[in-house]
């Protein structure tokens, strides 16, 4: 492939990552600082400890999700180094959804206080869409693992 091809593809995974550091740097900054209501402050400070324990996984996966990208430019799409980037990836999703499984309680319970149901469809979002992004890589591992496998026995009959 010629270099630079998925080029597109890694502006997008920097695009994507920076809105998350700004929120990390300012929006949950402020919100822990200066909650809404006070009383509130018990149950928002699992959450914000939740959302920011959640950035390490994302951003891990954004790393690989870079590096795959990498191995696609340079032909090494079929490799072993690939799987371990999907795995990788696969975990790291896996791991952001455990995390929201765990703060949906305190998301529920600010839901109750605030009268805000729409909070609780946020956080249910989230988890089923990291558990598709994680099912989504399987599959992905799957499949390159075929593919890897179809490749070895074709370059060994030629």
């Amino acid at each position: 492939m010629k270099k630079g091809t998925t080029l597109l593809l890694k502006t997008a995974v920097f695009l994507i990552g920076t809105p998350i550091l700004a929120l990390c740097i300012y929006g949950l900054l402020l919100l822990g600082r200066n909650p809404v209501n006070s009383n509130y402050v018990h149950i928002l400070y699992p959450i914000i400890v939740g959302m920011y324990v959640t950035v390490i996984p994302f951003y891990y996966a954004l790393y690989h999700a870079f590096k795959l990208l990498t191995y696609i430019d340079k032909n090494e799409a079929f490799s072993e180094l690939s799987v371990k980037a999907l795995t990788k990836i696969k975990y790291c999703a896996f791991a952001i959804s455990i995390t929201y499984v765990v703060i949906l309680p305190f998301i529920y319970i600010l839901a109750e206080k605030d009268d805000a149901p729409g909070v609780i469809l946020i956080g249910m979002v989230t988890i089923f869409a990291s558990i598709v992004i994680a099912f989504f890589a399987a599959v992905l591992q799957r499949l390159l693992l075929e593919a890897i496998d179809i490749k070895s026995e074709n370059d060994l009959t030629v």
